[in-house]
């Protein structure tokens, strides 16, 4: 198990399991393989992720609060509960323009 994966055969609450910290955006690795991971991430108001492309498809899930999500210029306003597909290859920003956690899943397989 990686030192900050999130412990097998154990129940948790996905939201409970990261906090927010003023000015920051926090990751925790809930499950990593060489196939593809797993994580949460808490981002406080007015942070974000710069322009990244992925050579995978990434799936993002709002699970508190409300994000925007731009995928390729296009502007994505997810809630709590809703979820995207962020395309591989495509350039794509993160925002907070209020406080949100979101559970990333990438998939490495399946590509060759």
């Amino acid at each position: 198990m990686e030192q900050n994966e999130i412990e097998k055969s154990k129940t948790f609450i996905s939201v409970e399991i990261i906090e927010y910290i003023p000015n920051s955006v926090v990751s925790k690795t809930i499950l990593k393989k060489s196939t593809g991971n797993i994580s949460v991430m808490s981002f406080d108001s007015g942070e974000g992720l710069t322009e990244k492309t992925s050579p995978f498809d990434t799936f993002a899930q709002i699970i508190e609060g409300k994000a925007e999500i731009l995928i390729d210029g296009k502007s994505f306003m997810l809630e709590t509960g809703e979820s995207i597909i962020i395309p591989a290859h495509k350039p794509n920003v993160v925002k907070a323009n209020e406080r949100f956690k979101m559970i990333l899943t990438i998939i490495k397989s399946g590509y060759e």
